[in-house]
């Protein structure tokens, strides 16, 4: 059960990542590689949209899984600070997962329903996208976090 807890928390770590680092400049940049006229602003952020609700099903999943099995996998001989904090960990993190999932993700695509006008140099729009990246960000540390702890306990 372990295994497959640290494997999941490393495969969304590593999915997450990937969206930021890789895919997420060349779909809002096609022009660095193709050229000029491929996709708008808006355009590209209609496909990252796409891209993000397929994975908040992983980040759902990930996150339940993890709270389930941090309060399930309590050891009478660990130390239980270490166990609490673990606990408290994926608790943040399922709560930065619903924030994400339910909050900004349906903002952004109510957002883009209304059109280009509502998303393109709307400051409203921006700065709740960027509070979804400081969001992502938060998400990706506190399962980063219970990665590692999960190898502490293992040496205690």
């Amino acid at each position: 059960m372990r295994s497959i807890y640290l494997f999941l928390l490393a495969s969304l770590v590593g999915i997450e990542l990937a969206l930021g680092m890789f895919v997420a400049p060349v779909i809002f940049y096609p022009s660095s590689l193709i050229g000029e006229g491929v996709l708008t602003h808006f355009q590209s952020g209609i496909l990252m949209s796409q891209i993000f609700i397929k994975c908040n099903y992983a980040l759902l999943f990930v996150a339940v899984w993890a709270i389930l099995y941090e309060l399930f996998h309590i050891k009478k001989d660990f130390c239980l600070h270490i166990k609490i904090s673990s606990i408290f960990l994926a608790l943040i993190n399922l709560t930065l997962t619903i924030a994400f999932v339910y909050y900004f993700t349906d903002f952004i695509l109510s957002a883009q329903a209304q059109g280009e006008s509502a998303t393109i140099g709307n400051a409203e729009f921006d700065a709740m996208h960027k509070a979804s990246e400081y969001v992502m960000k938060l998400m990706i540390v506190s399962q980063i976090l219970l990665f590692f702890m999960q190898g502490y306990k293992e040496k205690r």
